[in-house]
């Protein structure tokens, strides 16, 4: 069906979800969690094991249980309807609380203009509710809650998530063997409490992104204390792509591990497609307003003013919006520094606010106005990505006097908008080669007092189009390793198109290698139990646990029978690499064996025991060093 047909039918009655995403992974359950409440109830991923075969019947294998972000999707018990949303999760929390008021309709301008326009009822959700937002005076943000000493509901329900049933994991003597790392100054807990998220969110080290009007969330932290996260894009451009294919796109990304998702959607109806996008989202959602903004203007930079970038936050924010990109750090005397650049500016939005500065002549409005969008954020706690507008769009402008320039701005209105306790992250590189990138990390705790730091890579190398996710995923392990707290993927369509489903796809794997990779390298507790898990499989030939331990169960499974496509070979004891005799864990297997058979308790003893016979020779023979032949 083409884009136009699909958008022309009643996307209330037609809108179906995408029947890939809501396939439960192999041999996993989804449990949860309760927490001190009946309705804290947190998901993860179980993955059963089978039973290692031995001489005296069997060795159980105790699951394996993961992080899981593909919210009730993979849930067989919950019936998916995208035409009517997901869930309601956190109003109860939040009514609660008592500091929010229900509005009794769409507070901004264009809200209401879209609302009363017949020509889009067959592109709108039907069930849209009323916004909240704070009580005059008020202030809602997760963060004030934390100043208070208040632990609310989310900060127990992100402890509970991240912790991933450690204590049955210890018990069973799962993370009796995990190396030491080195976590360059974070301070990972060996359990994360509730206590801890409330006093990291306090300090100003984790953030919640969780807007009051988003109560479909199932909410996550962001922070260097905390297992490092990973941001997908999805967004229709001027080029086409459907409201149903853009959350096709987000249920396809959170299955595969997509913390949270941006939508940069810059084409035809992104009012319409961020409330379709939200309703159904169990992850954070993030925008950039001021590529909507832009749109209303018709695309003249020089056009937008504060009167309607501001109905523009409000607009997203009664939405439910979890977090917004402002390029409130371009200022007007930074400018400049890019004009010897190899790339100039290549931040959409940094690009934007640097063509207003030049055209007015004047410092940028998100700069100047910045506690006026404080105002708004705390009023439905939406968080700051304050976006660099100035990041390098290659390695040769890479740690420039702009990039960093910006990045002490962004540093200066990390403390302002705690000033008003808003949670705020901050955006990084880029185009960064390996030698430079711990200095980036280092500059952002530094100008950023240990804000969460969330980057796009960095890509190590520019000589490579067509695998850019694997030349920002070097980079990513590194910085992620170094503290960086979110990673936003890269798919194999950077700088060249837009991604579809294989795409983003294979974005979100490589980044959740590099998000893993730097967890272990931290040495967060817990991180190599899986991979523990599945080596003890792959040398106990277990193939299909092999598979579903892995990240990407289906393209592991794929490359396997490529070679040895029968049922049978899925119980061999060698794959297609070397073949049945040599098998490098086959022959060790085999060793073993001998060992045992022989009574001895390991291979060195066997040795020591033939050594030993040839010593007692030797002296029978006469203890000569030579002997005449």
């Amino acid at each position: 069906m083409t884009t136009k047909s699909k958008n022309a039918t009643n996307l209330s009655e037609s809108a179906q979800v995408d029947q890939q995403s809501v396939q439960p992974f192999t041999r996993s359950q989804k449990i949860y969690v309760q927490g001190s409440r009946p309705d804290i109830r947190v998901p993860m991923r179980e993955i059963s094991l089978d039973v290692t075969p031995t001489d005296f019947g069997g060795e159980i294998n105790a699951p394996v249980v993961v992080y899981d972000t593909s919210g009730p999707y993979t849930d067989p018990n919950v019936i998916i309807d995208v035409r009517k949303g997901l869930a309601d999760v956190r109003s109860p929390w939040i009514e609660a609380r008592g500091d929010t008021e229900r509005l009794a309709g769409l507070s901004s301008n264009f809200g209401q203009e879209r609302l009363a326009d017949p020509e889009l009822t067959k592109l709108r959700f039907a069930h849209v509710n009323n916004p909240r937002r704070a009580k005059p005076g008020a202030n809602v943000s997760q963060m004030h809650y934390a100043r208070k000493g208040i632990i609310t509901a989310e900060m127990e329900y992100v402890a509970i998530r991240e912790n991933m049933k450690l204590e049955v994991a210890r018990a069973a003597g799962l993370l009796d063997q995990q190396h030491a790392g080195h976590s360059f100054g974070a301070s990972v807990p060996k359990v994360i409490t509730p206590e801890f998220v409330r006093d990291e969110i306090a300090r100003g080290r984790a953030i919640i992104p969780a807007n009051i009007n988003h109560t479909e969330l199932e909410p996550m932290i962001i922070g260097r204390n905390f297992l490092v996260k990973i941001n997908g894009n999805i967004g229709n451009s001027a080029l086409g792509s459907s409201i149903e294919e853009e959350v096709a796109k987000l249920t396809w990304g959170i299955r595969w591990g997509s913390d949270t998702v941006m939508d940069l959607s810059t084409g035809k109806h992104i009012h319409e497609t961020r409330e379709w996008i939200i309703r159904n989202s169990p992850v954070p959602i993030g925008t950039v307003p001021i590529y909507q903004a832009l749109e209303k203007v018709g695309g003249a930079a020089e056009d937008l003013t504060w009167e309607l970038f501001r109905d523009t936050l409000i607009e997203q924010a009664e939405q439910g919006v979890d977090y917004f990109t402002i390029h409130a750090g371009v200022l007007l005397r930074y400018v400049p520094l890019t004009a010897k650049r190899v790339t100039g500016i290549v931040s959409r939005g940094g690009s934007i606010m640097a063509k207003w500065c030049l055209a007015h002549h004047k410092e940028n409005f998100l700069y100047t106005h910045f506690e006026d969008i404080c105002e708004i954020m705390k009023a439905y706690d939406v968080s700051f990505s304050l976006g660099d507008g100035l990041r390098p769009g290659s390695i040769a402008d890479a740690n420039d006097a702009a990039q960093f320039g910006e990045l002490e701005t962004l540093g200066e209105l990390t403390k302002i908008a705690w000033k008003h306790d808003v949670q705020c992250m901050i955006e990084g590189p880029g185009h960064v080669p390996m030698q430079l990138i711990k200095e980036n990390m280092d500059k952002q705790l530094e100008c950023c007092d240990e804000a969460p730091f969330y980057t796009l890579g960095p890509l190590t190398t520019d000589i490579a189009p067509g695998y850019d996710h694997i030349t920002s995923g070097i980079g990513a392990a590194m910085i992620g390793w170094f503290g960086c707290a979110m990673l936003c993927y890269v798919t194999p369509k950077e700088h060249l198109g837009l991604p579809n489903k294989d795409d983003v796809k294979t974005g979100i794997i490589t980044y959740k290698i590099a998000a893993h990779a730097a967890d272990l390298a931290k040495g967060h507790p817990g991180a190599q139990i899986r991979d523990n898990a599945l080596s003890k499989a792959r040398f106990e030939f277990r193939w299909e646990d092999q598979f579903n331990l892995g990240l990407d169960p289906d393209t592991a499974r794929s490359y396997h029978d490529e070679t040895l496509p029968k049922d049978s070979a899925k119980v061999a004891h060698f794959c297609s690499m070397c073949g049945p005799k040599f098998c490098s864990m086959k022959i060790t297997q085999e060793v073993r064996e001998y060992a045992a058979n022989q009574r001895i308790e390991a291979v060195d003893v066997d040795v020591a025991q033939g050594l030993a016979e040839q010593a007692e020779r030797f002296k029978q023979e006469g203890s000569q060093l030579y002997k005449k032949v």
